[in-house]
């Protein structure tokens, strides 16, 4: 597989706008881990496998451990994560698997009790975050790797 175009080139100002974004979200209420997550599973969603791999390595650079990433997809019946966590996962597969009627009060109701409203608003902009980078990345076929030493992923140790 070879990278279609490259977006970071073509439309600098826009992927900088991206780039701006995650840097704000590294400062709201949301955890790193909780943003670890949160790419990890919205990318196995979309499959998008730059990003997988980005965020994957992310995560062990971060000090998350291989086994809770190994849980991820199955992390309703995993007891290795929390109850915010878990919410966080039910959060991103809602909005990121938006269905005709949307989101359910049940859930949002469920996923409310973890979060205060600031919160939950910086957990969904990340959420967003990550699903465009997943559509721009599956549309022009990012090579999963290709990045590693730009974003110094190299020092995770997976390649």
């Amino acid at each position: 597989m070879s990278q279609r175009i490259n977006y970071n080139q073509l439309s600098p100002e826009l992927a900088h706008g991206l780039m701006e974004m995650s840097k704000q979200l590294g400062k709201s209420e949301i955890s790193q881990t909780l943003r670890d997550l949160v790419n990890i599973r919205a990318s196995q969603i979309n499959g998008c496998a730059f990003c997988l791999d980005m965020h994957v390595k992310e995560a062990r650079i971060h000090g998350e451990r291989d086994l809770r990433v190994y849980h991820v997809p199955v992390w309703r019946e995993s007891s290795l994560f929390s109850a915010q966590e878990k919410a966080a996962l039910e959060w991103t597969e809602a909005v990121t698997k938006l269905t005709e009627h949307g989101i359910s009060d049940e859930i949002y109701n469920r996923v409310k009790e973890n979060f205060s409203d600031k919160q939950l608003s910086d957990l969904t902009m990340a959420i967003g975050l990550i699903n465009q980078w997943n559509r721009l990345s599956i549309a022009f076929r990012a090579v999963p790797g290709s990045a590693d030493k730009f974003f110094g992923l190299d020092k995770a140790g997976l390649n």
